[in-house]
């Protein structure tokens, strides 16, 4: 290329920008080294939470402070480590290399205390350039209860974390060891935990290493002039996607279950969305919502921010790079003291990456579908049901060794667009479909703990002109000892809606089936105590329909029925779709004519 050296360099000024191919080229360098740091945490974390289930992400942020690169990350837990590192620049003005650093507190920066975010500074020559972060929700971090997920919390104190607000860990590239000795001392799981903490900063360090190397080829001057033509250009991308909606405001609702007995009315959430289509910027104000709760659901800063930003990027053109440019033309209002604001201490924020998050990302994805056909989506699953609970026990193979396990074996329905039917494994929206399903056959190995079933459920999903991904069923149970399963749910009672004449998703359902055949349904925020014998049966919630099931094409609705997804009766009672033949003959097929005449008789 012409503008650079032969040794790789280039001789851009600070003050010029960036060629567009070479632009590309290092953006795309971003991304493969966040994906390098990915698969190195993905092929050495020790729990299953992390390195089966992929529940942790990678990101590169600036000295300044600004989310560079995120590949394939999961937005509510990198877009808010900006403020992380502004707090490792607070507490440390005088790191250096060598340095790394371990924060999960939840009223600076960070998503919930579950997530144990490993930072790393980068230098070339002295000078600061970037900062990498690797955030992994950990199986157990001392907690009162075997859970990460405490939805009974009245406050920090009650939830009982180990709570490190920045605190370093290493200091020339070496552990320091009395924060190792605390963690293995009070968490569960410490060898568990300590395979993750290694593969989290081996991560951060490849990361270092890739960055450092990065400089070294395109030089100080273009590196910092690539930071800003990036940001930049994502901003300007950004704002075109967003002059090209219709302008006005979005005032949507989220409603969550009941949860008793702290909230035994549910909880109620308003969003209201400005569009500025000439100006090219969103505004979504979470304000005018209830105060934080005496509970674990209270939303983080960044958790707030992300979970709206998330939802208004899902409605955006995807192409658009995610970062803090990018982010620059979406505002997002929050307020002290609000249920899905900015928390005060001690308020507990133990479960502020899932429920609530969950709650405004399905109100805003469904908000924009009022804009007309063609924008916005459904709502997707919002159980997160035992099927992604944290169970617990003794292990009888170990020596009553204990363990501890985040699940992810419910999939969940995506929600539905105007051209798509929804996908199934979404696992819940705040993971955007990122987290992978577990394996049932490692769990079973590595757990003491047996699976009877998952499966898709007919029938589950929201019908439209496309339809939404399909429930899922999970059954599973101690193989030997008692075994603890703790989760707090959502859609039992308030499902995912259908918009533009789009069906709702059917509810979820949690229930012990106990060795004498006998099912105990159980409710929202769940302690399930299961002895040999027992299973649990986990039911989460399929995603809802987009637009009128009757415009929705007779063949499509051949195949779902084909699939299972549909039941014949309800091809005929909601499609308007007569089909003949039989499934195990092969030779289903559309009655045409019959469909025509029912289809007239159903519409209004």
């Amino acid at each position: 290329m012409d503008d650079l050296t032969p040794e790789g360099r280039t001789d851009t000024p600070p003050g010029e920008g960036v060629d567009a191919v070479l632009l590309a080229i290092m953006a795309n360098r971003m991304d493969a080294i966040c994906r390098e740091m990915t698969n190195t945490v993905l092929f050495s974390a020790r729990s299953a939470v992390i390195g089966i289930a992929r529940d942790f992400s990678c990101a590169i942020i600036t000295a300044g402070d600004e989310v560079l690169a995120v590949a394939e990350a999961m937005p509510i837990h990198v877009f808010g480590m900006h403020l992380q590192t502004a707090s490792m620049k607070k507490h440390h003005p005088d790191f250096r290399e060598g340095d790394a650093f371990l924060d999960n507190d939840p009223y600076v920066g960070n998503s919930h205390a579950a997530d144990h975010t490993i930072l790393v500074p980068v230098f070339h020559e002295g000078e600061h350039f970037f900062t990498v972060g690797v955030k992994a929700h950990q199986a157990d971090t001392g907690n009162s209860q075997p859970t990460t997920y405490l939805a009974a919390a009245k406050d920090v104190y009650q939830e009982g974390t180990l709570i490190f607000p920045c605190v370093q860990v290493q200091s020339d590239f070496e552990n320091i060891e009395d924060i190792i000795r605390m963690c293995r001392r009070r968490i569960r799981v410490p060898d568990q935990w300590y395979g993750d903490y290694l593969a989290a900063i081996g991560a951060a360090r490849i990361g270092e290493r890739r960055l450092s190397s990065f400089i070294a080829k395109y030089g100080a001057a273009a590196v910092r002039g690539f930071i800003r033509d990036w940001l930049d250009y994502s901003e300007r991308r950004a704002a075109g996607a967003i002059q090209a909606l219709p302008g006005g405001r979005i005032v949507a609702e989220g409603v969550h279950d009941p949860i008793a007995p702290y909230l035994p009315d549910g909880v109620r959430i308003q969003v209201a969305i400005d569009i500025d289509d000439k100006d090219g910027r969103i505004k979504v104000d979470l304000r005018d919502n209830p105060d934080s709760v005496d509970a674990g659901l209270n939303l983080t800063r960044s958790t707030a921010t992300m979970s709206a930003a998330q939802a208004v990027f899902c409605c955006l053109d995807s192409d658009i790079p995610h970062n803090s440019g990018s982010l620059r033309r979406i505002e997002v209002a929050l307020r002290e003291n609000c249920i899905v604001g900015i928390p005060r201490f001690p308020h507990s924020c133990s479960v502020a990456t899932t429920n609530m998050t969950d709650t405004i990302i399905n109100a805003i994805l469904a908000g924009f579908s009022q804009l007309g056909d063609g924008y916005g989506f459904s709502q997707g699953n919002m159980c997160n049901g035992a099927g992604t609970g944290v169970c617990s026990g003794k292990d009888w193979r170990l020596n009553d060794a204990p363990y501890v396990n985040q699940m992810f074996m419910s999939a969940g329905g995506m929600p539905a667009s105007a051209r798509n039917d929804g996908m199934h494994g979404l696992v819940n929206p705040v993971s955007v479909g990122l987290v992978y399903r577990d394996s049932i056959e490692v769990n079973e190995q590595r757990f003491p703990f047996q699976v009877q079933c998952v499966r898709a459920l007919e029938d589950s999903c929201g019908a439209g002109r496309r339809r939404g991904g399909p429930a899922s069923e999970v059954i599973f149970g101690p193989r030997h000892d008692e075994m603890l399963v703790i989760n707090i749910c959502n859609g039992l009672v308030n499902v995912p809606r259908g918009v533009l004449g789009g069906r709702p998703a059917k509810a979820g359902l949690q229930a012990r089936l106990a060795a004498d055949g006998v099912e105990h349904v159980y409710g929202t925020d769940a302690y399930c105590h299961l002895a040999p014998g027992d299973r649990l049966r986990a039911v989460d919630n399929g995603g809802g329909g987009y637009g009128d099931p009757l415009e929705r094409e007779a063949e499509r609705v051949l195949a779902d029925v084909a699939e299972r997804y549909v039941s014949r009766a309800q091809a005929e009672a909601v499609y308007g779709v007569v089909i003949t033949g039989s499934a195990a003959r092969d030779d289903l097929a559309v009655d045409a004519e019959a469909t025509a005449e029912l289809r007239q008789r159903l519409r209004p």
